[in-house]
Parts: C-alpha cells; sequence; structure tokens
C-alpha cells in the first residue's frame, strides 16, 4: 500500500512514500496521481467541491478552497480555514478509569524526598529571582559542570543553573509575576531536586523573602539563599555560592533510589516539529502508553493550548465533569482574546516544518496532538505552573511553544517528559529526563543520536499503536529509574527552561 486511509469517511489519505504523476494510489484503487505527491503528504479519495468538508480522522480539517479532483496532492493550495463550520458532535462527559489494584501496580527505583514526593533523578539546582541574578548563577553551576568534581558524588545527576529573562520591569500581582511565581514555587520543590540555591539581586520586583512568603517556603539546609546586594557584589557572591553548593552535595549523595509505586510518575506530554505520521504513530502510541500510565494511577499532563484548537472537543466529550469541559473552553476563548490583541490568529499554525510534513491546518495538526492524551477522562484544567492536584489525565494550559510549556509542566510536577516529533526537535529539560519519540523511521535512522524511540515502525507495519503503547510505557519506567536518554546523554537541558511571560515589560 502506498497510502494510508484511518477511516473509511476520510476523503483524503495520507502518502506513506513519494508518489510519482500517473503512478496508482494503490494496488487495490485505481486512482491515478495527479502529480507528485511527497511523502506524508494529503491526496484526493474523491471529488471534493469548493467550500466542502475535507476529512482526515473522521473529523473535519479544513475545506476546499477550490474543487479538487481524486488523485490531486491537497495542501495549502486547495485546503484551508475560511467558510469552516464544525461538526463537533455530542459534548458528553465521562468516567474516570479503572485502577489497577494496589496489589499488581508496577514500581520504578526513584528517589523518596522528606515531602513525601517521588523524583526520577537527583540533581542540585540553582534557581534565579531576576535575570540580574543569572550570570552569578551560571558562573556557580560551571564551578561544577566540566570537571572531576562531581565524579565524588556518584548519586548527583549535576548542577544544574535555571535562568530566565524576567523578574523586574513587572507587576507584582499581575499574569507575568504570577506565572513567574508558581515557577519558581514549583521548582523549589520539585522532587527531580536534591538541594536548591536560589539567587537574588535585591532589588527586584520578584524579591526573594515575597517569593518564600506567598509560596510558604522555609530555607533549610538543602534550600539555600544568596542576595548579591548583600553578599557583596559578584565575586563574594561566586564565593558563598560554590561553598553552599558543596556544602549541600555530600546530603543530596546520601539519597538513594527505592521502589516506588508507577502511580507517583508524573509525565509531561509534548509534540514538536510534527508531520502528518505524528498523529498516526507517536503521539497515538503516546496515549497508549498513557493510558497504561493512568490505569496505575499515575497522572499525565497535556497541554500547549493553541494547538488542541479544533480538537478540543474531543477533550471536552471525556470531562469528567461540566466545570472541567468549561474550562477547557475558556482557555480556547482566552487564547483567541489574547492572539487577537496582537494583531496574531490562533489559526496561524501550521509552522513552516510542519507543512513541509505534510500538516496544512491548525486543526488536523490538533486532532494529531491531542490523541498524545490517550482514551481516559479529563480530570482537571490547571493554570500555567500551577501544582497538579488530581491523578489522571490533566490539562495544563500553556503556549505551544514547547520550551514554555514544558517549563511550566515540570513547575507543575512533571517527573518525565515524552516528546514526539516528526521533523527532528532539538530538546531536553533538566532536572526532568526527556524521552524522544520519532514519528516516521527515516528520521529515526537520520537522528539515531537524538531518538529514544522509533514510532515509525507503526506505520512500516512491523508494530501495532497497542504494543509500540506498551514499550513507551516500559520505557517511561526504566528512564524513571535512573537509565540516561538520548537528550540527557548529549547535555541538553540547561538552557530549555523558559518561564511563560505575559503582560508588558514596564
Amino acid at each position: 500500500m502506498n497510502i494510508i486511509r484511518l477511516h473509511d469517511n476520510d476523503n483524503v489519505a495520507i502518502a506513506k512514500n513519494s508518489i510519482m504523476k500517473g503512478q496508482p494510489l494503490s494496488a487495490n484503487i485505481t486512482i491515478i496521481a495527479k502529480s507528485d505527491i511527497p511523502a506524508m503528504h494529503k491526496i484526493a479519495l474523491e471529488p471534493i467541491g469548493k467550500g466542502e468538508n475535507i476529512r482526515r480522522y473522521n473529523q473535519l480539517i479544513g475545506v476546499a478552497t477550490r474543487c479538487i479532483e481524486p488523485g490531486e496532492h491537497v495542501h495549502v493550495h486547495n485546503c484551508g480555514l475560511s467558510n469552516v463550520q464544525f461538526d463537533n458532535g455530542d459534548f458528553r462527559t465521562g468516567y474516570p478509569a479503572k485502577l489497577v489494584d494496589p496489589a499488581n501496580q508496577q514500581v520504578f527505583k526513584g528517589f523518596r524526598r522528606k515531602n513525601s514526593k517521588a523524583g526520577t533523578r537527583n540533581y542540585i539546582g540553582i534557581l534565579s529571582t531576576v535575570n540580574c541574578s543569572a550570570t552569578v548563577a551560571r558562573q556557580i553551576a560551571s564551578a561544577f559542570q566540566g570537571t572531576d568534581i562531581l565524579n565524588d558524588y556518584p548519586n548527583v545527576d549535576g548542577v544544574v543553573a535555571l535562568t530566565h529573562t524576567g523578574g523586574c520591569s513587572m507587576l507584582k500581582g499581575g499574569p507575568g509575576y504570577i506565572n513567574l511565581l508558581r515557577t519558581l514555587s514549583g521548582y523549589v520543590r520539585h522532587p527531580n531536586f536534591g538541594g536548591i540555591l536560589i539567587i537574588g539581586l535585591g532589588c527586584e520586583v520578584m524579591q526573594l523573602g515575597g517569593l518564600m512568603d506567598e509560596c510558604g517556603l522555609d530555607y533549610t539546609d538543602m534550600m539555600r539563599r544568596l542576595i548579591i546586594q548583600e553578599e557583596g557584589g559578584t565575586k563574594k557572591s561566586l564565593e558563598s555560592g560554590i561553598k553552599a553548593v558543596q556544602e549541600m552535595l555530600t546530603t543530596v549523595n546520601i539519597a538513594q533510589r527505592e521502589l516506588i509505586p508507577v502511580s507517583e510518575i508524573t509525565l509531561a506530554l509534548q509534540c514538536g516539529g510534527s508531520d502528518a505520521f505524528s498523529g498516526m504513530t507517536a503521539n497515538p502510541a503516546l496515549g497508549c502508553a498513557v493510558d497504561h500510565l493512568v490505569h496505575q494511577g499515575g497522572t499525565a499532563i497535556l497541554s500547549e493550548t493553541p494547538e488542541i484548537y479544533g480538537a478540543e472537543h474531543l477533550l471536552a466529550s471525556r470531562s469528567v465533569s461540566k466545570e472541567v469541559t468549561n474550562a477547557l473552553a475558556e482557555k480556547i476563548l482566552w487564547w483567541k482574546d489574547y492572539t487577537s490583541k496582537f494583531g496574531e490568529n490562533i489559526e496561524n499554525n501550521p509552522s513552516p516544518g510542519n507543512k513541509a510534513g505534510g500538516l496544512t491546518t491548525i486543526l488536523e495538526k490538533s486532532l494529531g496532538a491531542v490523541s498524545k492524551g490517550g482514551s481516559t477522562t479529563l480530570m482537571g484544567v490547571y493554570e500555567y505552573a500551577e501544582p497538579i492536584a488530581s491523578n489522571g489525565l490533566v490539562f495544563m494550559d500553556s503556549p505551544g511553544f514547547d520550551p514554555v510549556s514544558v517549563t511550566g509542566q515540570v513547575a507543575s510536577g512533571a517527573t518525565i517528559v515524552c516528546f514526539t516529533t516528526g521533523r527532528g526537535s532539538a530538546f531536553g529539560f533538566k532536572p526532568t529526563p526527556t524521552i524522544k519519540l520519532a514519528s516516521n523511521t527515516p528520521l529515526y535512522l537520520r537522528q539515531l543520536d537524538d531518538m529514544d524511540i522509533n514510532c515509525g515502525r507503526i506505520a512500516d507495519g512491523e508494530d501495532t499503536i497497542e504494543t509500540m503503547g506498551g514499550q513507551i510505557f516500559e520505557r517511561i519506567i526504566t528512564i524513571a529509574s535512573g537509565e540516561k536518554t538520548k537528550s540527557e546523554i548529549l547535555g541538553y537541558g540547561d538552557n530549555e527552561y523558559t518561564p511563560w511571560h505575559v503582560g508588558p515589560i514596564l
């Protein structure tokens, strides 16, 4: 078969490989390609009149902007979103997933923290409250990176500085301030950190004392502070900071992995550099793994609000309550208003790379993206970086930009990230390891050093979504237990921390 048709009601199919002009689409279909069709791109299976719906996944992905004949390439030149009439169907509420008996629950080897949370890694984190303290934070971390110092502390995964561009010239209590406050609070409490040093300048809006008070945090031997202006400048701050990390290393190194129920894993779901195969292979396979995790009592965080637009009805139809359905709808409305204020449109997606990979409209991209969430009930909708308080599948509001979205998911408690890609995104994160899932075999073979799992085997007929989902779930457990991901081996994760800034810079 040269093509993949996902549903009998679809009027387009996907080219598995490049199809030449004049070539039959398959042995069973007499339609002839009217032009060269790139791999992963759509081809019409029947006549589609101008203004008529184009369907994939048995869902609306756009309308024909001109008449399309069978065998024609269907893409941005003849498929658009103007005059789209959504047929989103019935909105109903779902029911919680049936959980595995605790006696039969699987386990991983993680770090049990004093606050009872479970970590998958054991880092010392150096956080900056403001961009003005970023250089000091990074220089303290660099004193322990690329040296032999950490060889004496085999249970410590590393010392990482997480810095950002904000923290001042913002309205205290405004949306940007609140996002940053939640983000910093989430990282200070994150179970993948064995110790924290948080550094401020002294005169910024995001005052260290205010952060601690507003978030109910206390200083301890493993939660330390440093204010550059109080220390007497950069050199003295560096000396104090390096000493503080050295003093924490011995205690952090004492931590040992122990058996912990899989129910205590919180998984962040991401896709970046998607292609037309993402929604057929990597994303639904990850969704199958999510179902396994949720049935074990674990938690999965779906995000990237602008990239569920047009597919939100699939999530709303399985919400645990009308309140959750309404909360999701409110997020979509907020994004429509937010983008319009800047002369943008929530429909200004996919990216050039997505389009080169065969994705035509945001509806098509979103329908593939939501399949990462599997099939269980949507249990809650959360603000960016808000602590997750419910098990099961949840949604956290965020932009579609991967570093910003993952930053919020980790602040919300994610201890593992699963990241699907069809074009080859370069990504990793600290302190939470990232598992990279390739949607197609050519990408996997081309970027073997970056990709952890080849979901292209599904399109190749070598695996099913279900068997691949089981493999992904098992890999999540081994990574949570300490096995390094490809992105960790390559050293990714120091530069991706990017809190979402909303509001004016004053």
